[in-house]
């Protein structure tokens, strides 16, 4: 027993040192990948999903697959070479004259669980792929895409091999941003309910990362890296944790580890430099349900166990294991992300500070300040071109790929009214606040763009998609159609 914890320790030692010291570029990837080490350490990847990079160091299968909205057609991106990096010129070659979406993230551990669309569940409607492009960044200085999700973007797998169930112990990490959170339900990667809907506590073992403080106190305002473990996003003990002090990195490192009877751990860190931080590591709750846990095998991305689909995030890459990794595995998957090298790319697009008109892509018709309101309240509409400045609108940069909008001839911001979260909450005019309700992601869609609110990730659409002047503008879970595009021209 002794040799082989030795030999095991050894071989997690060396995967260690090749993700520190393998040459740049994709032969760094294929050096060593998360799942070798895990595999080295007695505690194999079941799953393994990225859009960004492969895996395992001999690992040259697909990637994911992406759907042209033109035509329907689909193409799978693969690495670059085994242990490589995603080849984006494929999907940028395929979509470069339609807008794409993500249909499908395969599985890398060859048991199959490969994640494609989430259809409706016990919380939440049918959900929608994320757009293909809407998440560019680099990996080691390779341009790979990362999955975009916004209110209404989720992926399932309900029949899976070999993920735990009961109360087998389970593994898990993801890379995912922590600048990119809201605190709606929920943005989580992981085991959940086969049956798309709450079956109780403890049916659940998913790594969340949000702003949602379940159980308060918190510490600062996050976001955090919690277990959801159904009914209740826990920070640690019995929810409550305010050891777990968050983290709102450009990339985040969240593990979750659970030996499915006693203990459970939660762990993070900066994705680019740096170690793992241990927030907590002790007893499951002894709330009811979670000890022993009821695990179900199902994995999702992206939404709650039972749908829900109100969160927003961003997610690169994630695993599941077997068994409980030892914290000598989980330290060398962090350095191998790290060696991997994820950055921020810099958006070039909208200029902050120039002036632009707003085009729906469905409609033809531009945004428009009813009746050239100058007035808190006004209500935001579609309407024909008039070429004044109540048509007109700027950008200010606030953070990565988020703005807040002004209208030129009345200087008011772009408002999600009284901070709705709902599904056809209208838009209108209001003195800037400062707030993430007056705030919005700008997302390349194709040759158009989508405007997500951050406070609800809800997106900005054409109600009903109309066509005829005075339309209502709103916000709703994205829809990937036409009707929530729009094209930003001076």
């Amino acid at each position: 027993m002794l040799q082989r914890m030795l030999l095991a320790l050894a071989a997690v030692t060396a995967a260690l040192l090749a993700a520190l010291v393998g040459p740049a570029g994709a032969a760094r990837a294929a050096a060593s990948g998360p799942c070798d080490i895990y595999a080295a350490a007695g505690t194999p990847c079941v799953a393994a999903h990225s859009t960004t990079r492969a895996l395992y160091a001999s690992y040259n299968g697909a990637l994911y697959q992406v759907r042209r909205l033109s035509d329907g057609a689909t193409t799978d991106v693969h690495p670059i070479g085994a242990g490589g990096y995603a080849n984006a010129a494929t999907q940028d070659s395929f979509c470069a004259s339609s807008a794409c979406f993500i249909t499908e993230i395969y599985d890398q551990s060859g048991r199959g669980n490969n994640l494609t669309v989430e259809g409706s569940g016990g919380n939440g409607g049918a959900d929608v792929g994320a757009i293909a492009d809407a998440l560019p960044t680099t990996l080691g200085g390779v341009k790979v895409y990362g999955v975009y999700v916004a209110a209404g973007v989720g992926y399932r797998d309900d029949a899976t091999s070999g993920v735990p169930t009961g109360s087998a112990p389970q593994g898990a990490y993801m890379v995912a941003s922590g600048t990119h959170v809201n605190s709606g339900c929920c943005f989580d990667y992981g085991n959940a309910e086969t049956s798309d809907d709450d079956t109780g506590n403890g049916h659940m073992d998913a790594i969340n990362l949000g702003t949602e403080c379940w159980f308060a106190p918190c510490s600062g305002s996050g976001p955090w890296v919690q277990a959801d473990l159904e009914n209740g996003l826990f920070a640690g003990a019995n929810g409550s944790d305010t050891a777990n002090k968050g983290n709102a990195g450009a990339f985040v490192t969240a593990v979750l580890k659970n030996n499915g009877t006693t203990t459970y751990a939660v762990k993070g860190g900066d994705a680019q430099s740096g170690a793992l931080s241990t927030w907590w590591n002790g007893a499951l709750p002894n709330l009811g349900g979670y000890t022993p846990m009821h695990q179900e095998g199902a994995i999702v991305l992206g939404t709650g166990g039972d749908d829900s689909n109100s969160s927003v995030g961003s997610f690169f890459e994630g695993v599941i294991t077997a068994g409980y990794p030892t914290d000598a595995a989980d330290n060398a998957v962090q350095a191998n992300v790290v060696a991997a090298g994820y950055h921020t790319r810099t958006p070039s697009f909208p200029v902050s500070g120039s002036t632009y008109r707003m085009t729906n892509t469905h409609s033809g018709l531009v945004l428009d300040a009813r009746n050239c309101g100058t007035g808190n309240g006004t209500a935001v509409q579609l309407w024909a071109s008039l070429g004044n400045t109540c048509q007109q609108w700027t950008f200010t940069s606030v953070g990565p790929d988020v703005y807040t909008v002004r209208n030129v001839n009345s200087g008011l911001v772009l408002d999600d009214d009284n901070c709705g979260g709902a599904n056809g909450n209208t838009l209108q005019l209001w003195t800037a606040l400062g707030n993430a309700c007056q705030q919005w992601y700008v997302l390349p869609y194709g040759s158009a763009y989508e405007l997500v609110n951050v406070a609800s990730g809800r997106t900005v659409d054409a109600e009903n998609c109309g066509t005829a002047n005075g339309t209502v503008v709103r916000q709703w879970q994205t829809l990937d159609n036409t009707c929530q595009q729009w094209t930003i021209a001076s």
